[in-house]
């Protein structure tokens, strides 16, 4: 058996080599930038919910350091939630580890009616879910039929 057999793998199939090393683990883009991979990066999950005068929003923000990464603002008519995002991850296996960190930024924005101030709005984090309350957002409104024309 020569040599040459043994590399008969391009030197630039790198997703291989790292496949062939660490496992299927590993058989991701892991050169690439987070957002390359997913197509928009971290993206946290959100839910808007009417609770009488109030809208609510819940935004799933596990394993986050709120006091330390996460900013709620409101911005030019706009409730906006950014901050950083930080997954580290290791896997032990056959002798071998693979540690993955990943991190970035997000940015979640909602519109708000022109009469809400920054005074009206109050944030609370339990269980992963940070919980935003815009107060008095739909005070004051009635849904209004509209007629259709034939």
């Amino acid at each position: 058996m020569s040599n040459l057999a043994l590399w008969s793998r391009p030197a630039w199939d790198t997703d291989r080599w790292f496949r062939d090393l660490f496992g299927p683990a590993a058989a991701t883009d892991w050169y690439k930038p987070a957002n390359e991979q997913t197509g928009s990066g971290f993206r946290p999950a959100a839910e808007i919910v009417k609770d009488g005068d109030d809208a609510v929003i819940r935004v799933e923000l596990p394993g986050v350091d709120v006091e330390k990464d996460v900013n709620v603002e409101v911005e030019r008519g706009r409730l906006v939630i950014r901050g950083e995002h930080r997954d580290e991850r290791a896997d032990e296996r056959e002798g071998r580890t693979l540690r993955e960190i990943r991190y970035g930024s997000f940015r979640r924005t909602f519109q708000l009616p022109a009469h809400v101030t920054s005074e009206a709005v109050s944030a609370s984090y339990d269980a992963g879910v940070l919980t935003v309350r815009v107060a008095g957002v739909h005070a004051g409104t009635q849904p209004q039929r509209i007629a259709i024309a034939k």
